[in-house]
């Protein structure tokens, strides 16, 4: 029997700015809440990166199901309208720099005074308080000074960023959970929250493993590449394949032994060189080597497949085509081909966070800039349409 989307009733205000509230306000949207994105008359940048006629492709995969309207928050009449908005509303989202709505009279403290059960949610590149408050940041600049670029990449090469957007959406995460916190909150105090979540305190707990090392030793070691990180664990690695390459590790001595079946080398389990895991670790270099030479005889697929049956932990490396076509999760539902307008037949993606007998709702086309204007500003204000005319050739919406 399905249940109800486990926040439905929650109403949110998302004036949510490129990844990290944005990616909060999808997923507060697709655990039931109604999401109303806050755009400028403009649009927001990631919105046909700043062509408000058009839309790109990560605008349409983390704004799906919202509704869309525009406000003009540096205008007078356009703060009073979200004074009056706030009223009517449980969370507010966003992620402007530290002090940017208060700037303009509509800080946190400005509209939980009108709504005392308002969540006002903000995430920042470093926090509201603390030195760094007003250092301006982005993804590639919290990976600098959070220290993942300093254990990224290989030894003899410079620090490296990720490859994809880490902190925005570790921010946008953390960002969902303290609202979720909050309204539990709520149903015991009656009062709503202010949330203070920064990108880099979100990242930081991911050093885990290179700081455990660090502190062992006293000293930050090598940048490892593709090995693990403190030089402890062989096989640990990506390996050649005919086709391409794959991922390998053994964290047990039962795994090395498998592995040795899965290349038809049981002998090499009692090499003296790969014998126990210190002694792997110190022949890393010729144990890589040993495993790359039969790898290398053999697409991806045929090693993924061998190695689940002989329980090897292993996958292959996916590039994106490989990864938008994967049949495991479209078949979960994670990922959907959908239909949107000036994209074409593309892949939208859904909630990681399943409720059993609670299935997230289908991916929905991004509304067009300021498309549900009149009609939030008719239902919460009881605007009329003339009124909402007059708010639009006044630049206010």
């Amino acid at each position: 029997m399905a249940v109800a989307q486990p926040l439905a009733g929650v109403t949110v205000l998302d004036f949510g700015q490129v990844y990290n509230g944005p990616y909060c306000g999808f997923l507060l949207a697709q655990a039931g809440a109604r999401v109303i994105k806050v755009e400028s008359p403009k649009g927001e940048t990631l919105r046909g990166r700043g062509d408000p006629n058009s839309v790109s492709q990560p605008f349409a995969m983390l704004n799906g199901g919202k509704e869309c309207i525009t406000l003009n928050i540096k205008s007078e009449q356009g703060q009073q309208l979200l004074k009056q908005l706030v009223m009517h509303v449980d969370v507010l989202v966003e992620n402007f720099s530290p002090g940017t709505l208060a700037e303009y009279g509509i800080g946190s403290e400005d509209l939980r005074a009108l709504n005392p059960r308002l969540i006002y949610a903000a995430s920042t590149g470093y926090g509201s308080s603390g030195p760094h408050r007003d250092y301006l940041g982005m993804d590639i600049t919290l990976q600098a000074m959070s220290g993942i670029m300093s254990v990224t990449g290989v030894d003899d090469g410079p620090p490296m960023k990720a490859g994809v957007a880490l902190c925005d959406f570790l921010g946008g995460v953390h960002l969902y959970a303290g609202i979720t916190s909050a309204l539990y909150q709520r149903e015991q105090t009656g009062l709503g929250a202010v949330l203070d979540i920064s990108m880099q305190d979100c990242v930081f707990p991911t050093l885990t493993t290179q700081l455990g090392a660090f502190f062992a030793s006293g000293k930050q070691g090598p940048r490892t590449g593709n090995r693990q990180a403190g030089l402890s664990t062989a096989p640990y690695n990506v390996y050649r394949a005919r086709d391409g390459h794959v991922a390998m590790i053994c964290i047990r001595e039962g795994h090395w032994r498998n592995l040795c079946a899965a290349m038809q080398q049981p002998d090499l389990a009692a090499d003296p060189r790969f014998a126990k895991a210190s002694l792997r670790t110190k022949n890393m270099d010729e144990l890589d080597a040993t495993i790359e030479a039969w790898t290398c005889q053999h697409d991806k697929a045929e090693i993924f497949a061998v190695a689940q049956r002989h329980g090897v932990i292993c996958a292959p490396v996916q590039d994106l085509h490989d990864v938008v076509n994967d049949q495991h999760l479209h078949a979960r539902g994670s990922l959907h081909w959908h239909e949107q307008e000036s994209l074409g037949n593309t892949v939208l993606f859904s909630t990681p966070l399943r409720f059993k007998d609670s299935e997230p709702p289908p991916p929905q086309s991004v509304a067009g800039l300021g498309a549900h204007s009149a009609e939030v500003l008719a239902e919460f204000l009881n605007l009329s349409a003339p009124d909402v005319d007059k708010l639009r050739a006044a630049g206010t919406i």
